[in-house]
């Protein structure tokens, strides 16, 4: 079979890089030191599930060369319940150990930026995107996770027009990947004096968060506006002129803040924005390409498509994406969405079989 056959491999490949790691050569050189490790710790969980797969392969046949020569009744009961026990925790071991063949996402463990915009719905839709930055702040809360604000339009009546925010902490992006699209809510607005229900939308984007090493910027490709924060002005400087626009000029990409006193923290705050819009672009078009090569849609990510509705009334929510719907909409608006989560990572997996079938 294809899939034992690149164990084969990643065992060779894991015997290297064990003689490479007692090298003195690479324990004096800190980065591959570093490579290596990783590679190391990422392989070795894999290898080792692959070698109970082997020892359960050989208890089945150990079992089965028993039953040939068993002439007591008793004995053969017992060694078919053995085999069939095996049997079945072999399924459950092949399974696993397809999907632990899937090459991991590179991006999974980024750190993530979130935008989240009102959509159709006035100042409800606003009050929405404000509850949608609640539910992924009590959601880091939760996991450890540091969430720090970007830029922000807020509503006059409450929450925001747009605000976009940073999450830092460990396997941040690939638990946010799946939050891209449009959010769709239905309830009865504070706003309501008829106590009418009221269909709102906001629209959620997450994008891997670049470093420099990711996303080199030359400083020849890029025009930087200043202007006063309370709206963009004239181009000459003055001391109350902190808001910073930065513009891509290759690709026309423009990013602004104006959330900081300081020039320079708008300055570098827009950077980190503009790094995680040009290597989502990079993404996006390397996926496409793939998908063009093995003549089928991988995940879009498509951000006009309604993922999500929360239903207020009928306290539900519903993942359109994967027909879930679950109850209980204060908890799972407080950050309560791990079954949610591994939903969406189970139907992630899912396809990237479905996608190695076809390789």
């Amino acid at each position: 079979m294809g899939w034992q056959a690149s164990f084969e491999q990643l065992e060779q490949e894991f015997a290297e890089i064990e003689r490479q790691l007692s090298d003195p050569v690479v324990i004096s050189d800190a980065n591959r030191l570093r490579e290596l490790s990783v590679r190391h710790s990422q392989l070795q969980p894999a290898l080792e599930l692959y070698h109970e797969y082997q020892k359960t392969m050989a208890e089945v046949e150990d079992a089965e060369l028993l039953l040939t020569e068993a002439d007591d009744d008793d004995m053969r009961q017992f060694l078919e319940t053995e085999k069939a026990e095996a049997e079945a925790r072999i399924d459950e071991l092949r399974e696993q150990l397809i999907v632990a063949l899937l090459p991991p996402d590179p991006a999974d463990n980024k750190n993530a930026i979130v935008e989240i915009r009102a959509g159709t719905g006035g100042d409800e839709a606003a009050l929405f995107a404000g509850d949608l930055f609640d539910m992924y702040n009590y959601l880091a809360q939760r996991r450890g996770w540091k969430v720090e604000s970007l830029s922000q339009n807020p509503s006059e009546m409450g929450g925001f027009k747009e605000i976009i925010f940073a999450v830092e902490g460990a396997g941040v992006y690939g638990v946010l990947k799946h939050e891209s699209g449009v959010h769709r809510v239905q309830r009865v607005p504070a706003t309501e004096s008829q106590g009418r229900l009221h269909t709102s939308a906001a629209t959620v984007a997450v994008l891997p968060e670049a470093k420099e090493i990711d996303v080199k910027l030359d400083n020849n490709d890029l025009k930087v506006e200043v202007f006063r924060a309370g709206g963009p002005g004239g181009q000459h400087m003055q001391k109350n002129e902190t808001a910073v626009r930065v513009t891509h000029l290759p690709t026309d990409i423009s990013v602004t803040c104006s959330d900081q006193r300081s020039q320079h923290q708008n300055r570098e705050r827009a950077l980190r924005l503009l790094r995680a819009r040009l290597y989502e672009r990079e993404q996006q078009r390397q996926q496409q390409q793939i998908a063009a090569e093995r003549r089928q849609q991988v995940r879009s990510g498509d951000r006009s498509e309604k993922i999500r509705t929360y239903n207020f009334p009928q306290d539900r929510l519903t993942d359109h994406r994967i027909g879930l719907t679950l109850h209980n909409l204060p908890a799972l608006m407080s950050g309560e969405l791990d079954e949610l989560i591994e939903e969406l990572r189970q139907q992630e997996l899912q396809q990237r079989l479905e996608e190695l079938g076809t390789s």
